[in-house]
């Protein structure tokens, strides 16, 4: 393939060493150059165990990178423009993210086969030398009995699986074990339901729905019972699942950010709303994420507005400067109108591997952009990518996806009015769902790659995930070719106003109480309700506790909140306290509160002094209640009795009610 080494000088601004066949003949170079101290990034992925092997014996194991410059822009049709492209593979190579948390689960083998006929049967004679296997079928299990009892077998219909590889907890009604004595068909004992049982591993032989929330859980395995070649791909997979396992953590959780509930009141569930896998649930005033659970498809930390979840694998400010480094050096070695293709390993890499070897490959602008998975790219990933200079951002799915994928489609629906208020237009972003190598180079070659922004950012993203979706939505306003200041944003924008009708308010401040982001808040000199649009999340809290129901959610986004003073919503002349002159309360609330009880209430009527009392801050109240001799009843009370009183009449024989002893 040709190498463009001056374009590559360009970009990657370091020291670059062009070879034929760094992994034979020069192999020497590549020893040469390992033996030397910094950072090294190989424009090789082939050879990597070779290459590793020998940075190994020079312990630089640890300090070299890999990219893949062949099959992604060396092999193509447009290799000879494939310059720029190159340089930004490997400038993105280089950027090296902190490696995610990592947790364990243990499996001893323990497995629960569950089918409907004899396919269960023949499962757990292939697994019954490896794993500790128990049968299930489905009722009304009329299946022959086997020749030997080499494991349990049981009839029952199971409703309902919790946990995960390791620790899963069965729930199953009609259940009985198969009685020794059957003769021509299996024969049961009598059935009981909500019967409990637990185990390490489930394959799921049913036929039917998947027994955990889109299929996705460690140790959870199905297949179709009418196919041999995926039950024996079931049960391989199995068999290996004994032992210790690492998966990585892939969501970062701060319940202190969480905005789920506060007293009771439920506000924001967009991560609740957006997981796959059934690892959320909701615990008290936040969510608890069980890490165990979680496949890492990251959209409940796309979805989450104050950055409480954030993706780990990696986080969103190493994935932003990951980006940061690939578009800059394109732009630097001269690459022009920049197609960003945000895609897995998993599918997205045989594809592209398809398309070098058997067609013409990726076009020299398009610039592959692998992740753990597509819907962890959120909002600030696609902001960050236009202010850099991208024209387009293209996400690759499977045309039948594992798991549902609409939190990226509400991503691409917040980003797409952002983009077009700001003069970008129409068709910066799409999701191309499929798995022909031709109809992805199709979708590819039509689909527009418009003039990016004429004064690309440079920024570096550093912080937290709110934080760097502020600074990257800040550059993007000065870069865009028609900047405004308010964009109107669809229905659960994490951006937005609080509006409420005035008249209907009456600073009862119990919105302030609830705010987890201190956007509402008030004002300890006056009565007075203020409002701060940038901390704003849209989380709603202050909605659904409102009493007099007057607040209203204005989702958008107005680039100058960042700058601008706190607003006041609503304020109001205190109320003095008529005996100390303290301000307690607001004016036309205690003036409309005396107004109802003046001559409609008992305790109030024919006595203008009780009325004072409600005029009166709460320590004068008491003062002033004890000094007047007020009765709350309207007639005198009972004679409050004492320990004495009780005692001077157990002395003279009488009991307290005063009848003889």
């Amino acid at each position: 393939m040709p190498l463009d080494a001056d374009a590559i000088r360009r970009g990657c601004r370091g020291e670059v060493t062009a070879a034929t066949q760094l992994c034979g003949a020069e192999l020497g170079r590549f020893k040469a150059v390992a033996a030397e101290d910094g950072p090294l990034t190989v424009a090789c992925t082939q050879q990597t165990a070779l290459f590793s092997q020998v940075a190994a014996e020079n312990n630089r194991a640890n300090s070299i990178q890999f990219a893949n410059i062949r099959e992604t822009a060396g092999w193509s049709g447009d290799a000879d423009r494939a310059g720029p492209k190159m340089a930004a593979l490997l400038a993105a190579a280089a950027e090296v993210a902190p490696p995610a948390p990592m947790v364990q689960l243990e499996s001893s083998g323990v497995i629960l086969i569950y089918g409907r006929d004899e396919a269960a049967i023949e499962a757990g004679d292939l697994l019954r030398e490896h794993l500790d296997v128990t049968v299930l079928i489905a009722p009304p299990a009329a299946i022959a009995p086997p020749r030997r009892a080499d494991y349990p077998i049981a009839k029952g219909r199971i409703t309902s699986v919790k946990g995960h590889l390791g620790a899963f907890e069965l729930v199953v009604d009609d259940f009985a074990e198969a009685a020794p004595s059957s003769r021509r068909a299996l024969t049961f004992g009598s059935s009981r339901n909500n019967a409990r049982s637990t185990c390490d591993i489930v394959l799921d032989l049913s036929g039917g729905p998947a027994l955990v929330p889109a299929d996705l859980r460690d140790g959870y395995l199905r297949a179709d019972p009418g196919s041999p070649a995926a039950i024996l791909q079931a049960v391989l997979k199995a068999r290996d699942l004994v032992g210790t396992f690492e998966k990585p953590r892939y969501i970062t959780f701060d319940a202190g950010l969480c905005a789920h509930s506060r007293s009771k009141r439920t506000g924001c569930t967009r991560c609740l709303d957006s997981c796959p896998a059934g690892a959320i649930t909701p615990a008290g005033n936040h969510v608890a994420i069980d890490a165990d659970i979680c496949a890492g498809c990251g959209q409940c930390a796309t979805a989450c507005p104050t950055g409480a979840a954030s993706y780990a694998l990696p986080a969103e400010d190493a994935l932003v400067r990951k980006l940061r480094a690939m578009l800059l050096a394109y732009r630097q070695a001269g690459g022009e109108r920049a197609v960003v293709l945000v895609h897995d390993e998993s599918h997205g890499g045989p594809l592209i591997d398809a398309l070098s070897r058997f067609g013409d490959g990726l076009p020299a602008n398009v610039l592959p952009f692998a992740v753990n998975e597509v819907t962890q790219i959120g909002l600030e990933s696609i902001i960050a990518a236009f202010a850099y200079g991208v024209s387009a951002v293209r996400f690759l799915l499977r045309a039948k996806p594992r798991h549902d994928v609409s939190g990226l489609t509400r991503t691409v629906a917040l980003a797409d009015p952002i983009l077009a208020g700001l003069g970008f237009g129409p068709a910066r972003l799409s999701v191309i769902a499929t798995d022909d190598p031709d109809h992805l180079i199709e979708a590819l070659r039509t689909a527009p790659a418009d003039a990016p922004t004429p004064r690309p950012a440079s920024f570096r993203a550093v912080g937290g995930k709110r934080d760097v979706l502020r600074f990257a939505l800040a550059e993007l306003h000065h870069a865009a070719p028609a900047p405004v200041d308010v964009i109107p944003l669809p229905e659960g924008a994490p951006f937005g106003a609080v509006e409420i009708d005035a008249a209907g308010c009456t600073l009862c401040l119990s919105c302030v109480s609830v705010c987890p982001t201190s956007a509402l808040r008030d004002d300890p000199e006056r009565p007075a309700l203020r409002f701060v649009e940038d901390s704003c999340v849209q989380c709603g809290l202050c909605r659904t506790t409102c009493p007099e129901n007057v607040i209203t959610l204005v989702p958008q986004i107005d680039f100058r909140a960042s700058r601008a003073p706190t607003r006041v919503l609503k304020e109001e002349e205190p109320f003095c306290c008529i005996r100390c002159g303290k301000p307690f309360g607001v004016k036309s609330s205690i003036e409309r509160v005396v107004a109802k009880l003046e001559g409609q209430h008992w305790m109030y009527s024919g006595s203008a002094q009780r009325l004072d009392a409600i005029k009166m801050c709460g320590d004068c109240r008491v003062g002033f209640v004890a000094e007047q001799g007020f009765e709350s009843y309207g007639a005198s009370g009972p004679t409050v009795r004492t320990t004495d009183d009780y005692l001077r009449d157990r002395n003279g024989k009488r009991d307290p009610d005063g009848r003889s002893n």
